[in-house]
């Protein structure tokens, strides 16, 4: 894996800054302004987007912000652009989802991935702008998606990892009726700036005790388990190094105002003295396809990829996690040519580790 892709497996789509809650942990700059981005805009994505969805498949996400703040006739005129076989998948906070929304999903085709925290008690960081816990509207919007029949994806944060959560979670979203779960450790990130340091073993005793709930009962897709076990069996397998793509994903971000970020969507709206706007090209003057083709010139890419080399000559980890993140090295160690961050440790060395605690503490006996 080394260098960025000319083509991406998906482009994320800010079809408004504005977001309805204010969670504390939120890492967006512009959640409380209300900046949309134009058809126009779509119409230049779609562009280069309705080729590569023409060859195989692709997915454009839909990521705010709260992308239904955006309202039904403008995400409508978004999604007009691009063509039949496109993946159109929305990530929300649910407040919003009623059955006209549940109605717009089913006739455009959207998958759903609700982010919750899972129970009540463990929600208290997702409020509304005055301050009020929004969990019942989440619940709402979830109701309406199964009295639709509309299957939906779960993300969930977790603050403080603890003995019993894994287990608690896991069972509330089976529960809930999500059919893939993703769980995202909080990380320092935009304008969250709480620290991300963790006691190690209350995180891999967090994933692994997460192994063994979803071992019991496997209903739901488990995003971060299901990936630690296939990393793990291709170890054994000695074909670890066909699970990295070739090249990294751009994963391009397009702004409400058509700007490019790649490799973070976190970094979308910030920008620094050293590195600008992070952006490697707008849509609105520049093909898509240009821009991801040229995007290992943005200087601070370059600076990201001899990161990812040095992480490739001195952590044992790498061919699980490739590398890490742009954003996290950014936002916790201030550059990108760093090597480990606490996500690194949080969401990736410790979760193999719990991965592999709970294959040893449960293995069968030699006969």
């Amino acid at each position: 894996m080394r260098g960025i892709a000319a083509v991406p497996s998906y482009v994320v789509m800010q079809p408004t800054t504005l977001c309805n809650l204010d969670c504390v942990y939120c890492y967006l700059p512009l959640r409380a302004a209300d900046r949309r981005m134009s058809p126009t805009v779509a119409e230049a994505v779609a562009a280069s987007v309705n080729p590569w969805a023409a060859s195989g498949r692709f997915s454009v996400v839909w990521h705010g912000g709260e992308p239904l703040a955006a309202g039904r006739e403008h995400l409508a005129a978004l999604l007009a652009p691009f063509g039949p076989a496109v993946e159109h998948h929305v990530q929300t906070n649910a407040t919003l989802i009623d059955d006209a929304w549940c109605a717009f999903f089913a006739e455009h085709g959207i998958r759903v991935s609700v982010s919750v925290d899972g129970p009540r008690a463990r929600n208290g960081e997702r409020v509304t702008r005055g301050g009020r816990p929004a969990y019942d509207r989440i619940l709402a919007g979830v109701a309406a998606l199964r009295r639709h029949g509309l299957p939906f994806s779960a993300l969930a944060v977790v603050s403080r990892p603890e003995p019993g959560l894994a287990t608690e979670l896991y069972d509330y979203f089976l529960d809930l009726g999500c059919d893939v779960l993703g769980i995202n450790i909080e990380e320092t990130e935009g304008v969250n700036t709480r620290t991300n340091a963790r006691d190690a073993a209350a995180v891999t005793g967090f994933w692994g005790e997460l192994v063994g709930a979803w071992r019991r009962d496997p209903r739901i897709h488990l995003r971060e388990i299901e990936w630690s076990l296939r990393y793990a069996g291709a170890v054994l397998a000695g074909t670890a190094d066909d699970l990295l793509p070739r090249r990294l994903d751009p994963i391009p971000t397009v702004s409400h105002d058509g700007s490019v970020v790649v490799l973070s969507p976190e970094l979308a709206g910030f920008t620094d003295a050293r590195y600008g706007d992070f952006s490697s090209g707008n849509v609105l003057t520049t093909p898509l396809a240009e821009i991801l083709a040229d995007a290992g010139r943005t200087p601070w890419v370059g600076e990201f990829l001899t990161g990812v080399e040095a992480c490739r000559s001195s952590c044992p980890y790498f061919g699980f996690c490739g590398g890490g993140h742009a954003a996290n090295r950014y936002f916790e160690l201030g550059r990108f040519d760093g090597t480990e961050t606490e996500h690194c440790r949080n969401s990736k060395i410790r979760l193999l580790e719990g991965v592999l605690e709970h294959a040893r503490d449960h293995e069968s006996p030699a006969a």
